[in-house]
């Protein structure tokens, strides 16, 4: 009996690097983390690893640029069934994000890769591009549910920048302060806002 794909797009030795790497990473830090031990531990030989990535770095951006597609696909395929807010938190809410994405199993993990790709401007580009990305998939959300909800914002983008600010800094203090900081703090923060402002989003 075959395999069935899920993602067609990355093959098994790429998926086996990707867990591997998350988990050396985790154990040893990122700079200690050498690449035959990332290599050893998914089962292959040195070889292999360079036969996918180029150097350590190449790695870090491909787990990176794989996170924020999976995100990105997960969200927008979201968006096409729930286009009401309230709807949309609460399939987002009971979304398995982890599944099949090793930085979304480990958001320690996740800031510390993004740590080290902005410690050197020279990888910050790439870095940038990912995060343009995130905001391009908010302002789409922003946009249609807005729209379906019967409220046009002047510049979607901005809001949509505004809302990964939110998300990313109630990332940073759940893993700063997990007893004050619940996992769903940004759902919350979402409808605490729309009651603030007036049933912008017209959720009841």
């Amino acid at each position: 009996m075959s395999r069935v794909r899920t993602r067609p797009t990355r093959d098994d030795t790429r998926d086996k690097l990707f867990e591997a790497a998350a988990r050396v990473f985790e154990e040893q830090g990122i700079s200690a983390a050498s690449i035959e031990t990332i290599a050893a531990t998914a089962g292959f030989t040195r070889g292999a690893f360079y036969s996918n990535f180029a150097s350590k770095d190449e790695l870090i951006f491909a787990m990176l640029e794989d996170h924020v597609e999976q995100t990105i696909r997960r969200n927008l395929d979201l968006l096409t069934k729930h286009q009401d807010l309230q709807d949309y938190i609460a399939a987002f809410r009971n979304m398995d994000r982890a599944r099949q994405d090793p930085l979304g199993r480990a958001p320690l993990l996740h800031m510390e890769m993004i740590l080290f790709v902005a410690r050197a401007e020279k990888r910050r580009p790439e870095l940038a591009k990912r995060l343009r990305a995130r905001r391009q998939m908010l302002t789409e959300i922003v946009a249609i549910i807005s729209k379906h909800g019967g409220k046009n914002f002047e510049n979607p983008g901005w809001v949509a920048a505004i809302l990964l600010a939110l998300e990313d800094g109630f990332r940073l203090h759940r893993l700063i302060d997990p007893e004050t900081t619940p996992s769903d703090s940004f759902l919350r923060a979402l409808n605490d806002l729309q009651k603030a402002i007036g049933d912008t989003f017209d959720v009841k």
